[in-house]
């Protein structure tokens, strides 16, 4: 569901990218109904919405929008792609720490603390499975290896 500020955002693109005689709703409805073949005429407080950041089209009259304003649908209804400045990371390398994800780690710490010991390993073990097998340096013990292996060693076949 788009945040009021996107709703904004999109209207002001809307606006910007009218004709300057089509102004207010009621212009915008009877311009978009005329255009607009895939269900019932857009009424002028619908139009208005759109305008006034209240709602944002759904897709199939977005599209019939960006076509006939000469716009990328994609730009319309969500504004100019983000250029990101960043470089992407060398292996192994780690980006840094943000807020969120410093209350995400705090948050997932405090529900690993109230885990029994077998379902913290447990937990251990599925993160293992996915970091590629890398394991922290542990103060714990190892678990003392099966016996039954050495009681029972492979039969060599001759």
């Amino acid at each position: 569901m788009p945040t009021s500020k996107e709703k904004a955002a999109f209207a002001k693109r809307l606006k910007d990218s009218l004709p300057s005689e089509l102004q207010g709703g009621t212009a915008l409805a009877k311009a978009f109904s005329l255009l607009y073949r895939n269900g019932p005429a857009v009424s002028p407080q619908t139009a208005h919405k759109w305008l006034s950041g209240t709602t944002i089209p759904k897709p199939d009259k977005l599209q019939v929008l960006a076509t006939w304003l000469q716009k990328d649908v994609h730009w319309l209804h969500y504004g100019p792609v983000p250029t990101s400045k960043t470089k992407p990371l060398a292996r192994g390398e780690k980006y840094p720490m943000t807020p969120e994800t410093i209350e995400l780690v705090t948050q997932m710490a405090n529900r690993f603390a109230g885990l029994s010991p077998k379902q913290r390993n447990l937990v251990e073990e599925l993160i293992t499975e996915f970091d590629g097998g890398t394991q922290p340096a542990t103060d714990a013990t190892p678990e003392p290896e099966d016996a039954s292996r050495d009681k029972n060693p492979p039969k060599s076949e001759s």
